[in-house]
């Protein structure tokens, strides 16, 4: 009996991982004439076109590769030139080596290409292409033509590796996983995030856009400068009411269950990955330290 619930288990969780990779469709969301936001499952993907070349920003899985690959000859037969890692996660990495090329130079900050070495080490068959070829510690600035492309280094937010792009004369940044639009954040507090770097970096980002910058978040649909403020209003407030729980000696459990530190704000963010209960957990979590 023992064997016949683990051969059904082991059949459910095939049948619904081929279910999931059934379903996903790439949609294409036009920004600019030359900026485009493609989403299907994991990280939303930016991609950027001139007259020459196309620059990427993220991959989401190996899985779907094809699928983003079709997507993108769509939109364009440019060749691919730089695909850039906005921070280590497998939703952002795991097409790395499906996109890394002769012809495609990945780039990354420091610490994503540490964790995929490690990463490497424990699964030598994903290969060396995972890897980025650049990395940087802070900044670094690629020039296409008339478009100026900055990708800067954030703090300790949703990890240790996090990086914006911002795309100058086209005036579209891309936050990667330092905002989750319309939904509670993931701060992956074993890698390094952390609520107040999370913070840090939103405000950050508002300081280098305007209010016609259109913004790829991580996750969700496309935003702008006056919703990237509402959101940092949020986390603001829900950090201040932790850290006075925490003043108070509430404990862990006791903020978990106490629903009226979010709930202004659980109907507009709290439906995602991300529950209200979760959310307070890791708030507290990082705070206490």
């Amino acid at each position: 009996m023992k064997h016949l619930n683990l051969l059904i288990t082991l059949l459910l969780i095939h049948s619904i991982c081929w279910s999931q990779e059934k379903e996903v469709t790439i949609t294409i969301d036009t920004l600019t004439s030359e900026v485009y936001m493609l989403t299907g499952q994991g990280g939303n993907i930016g991609l950027y076109v001139n007259g020459n070349h196309s620059f990427m920003i993220d991959d989401q899985f190996a899985r779907l590769s094809p699928k983003i690959k079709q997507a993108i000859s769509s939109i364009t037969d440019k060749p691919l030139k730089y695909l850039i890692n906005t921070h280590l996660h497998g939703d952002h990495t795991g097409g790395n080596a499906e996109f890394n090329s002769e012809s495609t130079i990945l780039i990354a900050q420091n610490n994503v290409r540490k964790s995929l070495e490690k990463k490497l080490e424990e699964q030598p068959e994903l290969g060396e292409e995972i890897l980025p070829e650049i990395t940087f510690s802070e900044e670094l600035q690629l020039f296409e033509n008339d478009e100026t492309i900055m990708a800067f280094h954030v703090h300790n937010a949703h990890t240790n590796s996090d990086a914006m792009i911002y795309f100058v004369k086209n005036n579209v940044l891309h936050m990667g996983d330092t905002y989750f639009s319309g939904r509670y954040p993931y701060m992956d507090l074993k890698n390094g995030g952390s609520v107040e770097g999370y913070i840090a970096a939103i405000e950050k980002a508002i300081m280098v856009i305007d209010d016609d910058t259109i913004i790829i978040p991580g996750h969700g649909r496309p935003s702008n400068k006056q919703k990237l403020i509402t959101y940092l209003e949020m986390l603001k407030t829900i950090e201040a009411s932790i850290i006075k729980a925490i003043a108070s000696g509430d404990t862990l459990e006791q903020v978990e269950k106490n629903t009226s530190i979010s709930s202004k704000y659980d109907a507009e963010f709290g439906t995602g990955f991300i529950s209200p209960e979760r959310m307070r957990n890791i708030f507290y979590t990082s705070l206490k330290k």
